[in-house]
């Protein structure tokens, strides 16, 4: 059972296709982050594999997700357990 209390997370993982410019352009496009921020989650997506890059209610990660897919990346939500 979800933990209401529990923040919800967008998790963008590597893929082999999008260029790290283009990733970073995203985040900054659509989360409206720094270059410096965007540019730190795609060297995390590209070198971890992944990277969260938002956190919230479950509606609005599930927004997140779809509009990282609507970019063309690969993202998923999943409760964030800290």
């Amino acid at each position: 059972m979800p933990e209401p209390d529990v923040p919800w997370v967008t998790l963008v993982h590597n893929d082999p296709v999008n260029l790290m410019s283009y990733v970073t352009y995203v985040f900054q496009t659509y989360f409206g982050y720094s270059k410096e921020k965007a540019t730190k989650l795609m060297l995390d997506v590209h070198h971890k594999g992944r990277a969260v890059v938002s956190s919230g209610s479950r509606e609005e990660m599930e927004r997140d997700v779809q509009a990282m897919h609507g970019y063309g990346l690969w993202a998923t939500l999943q409760q964030d357990r800290k």
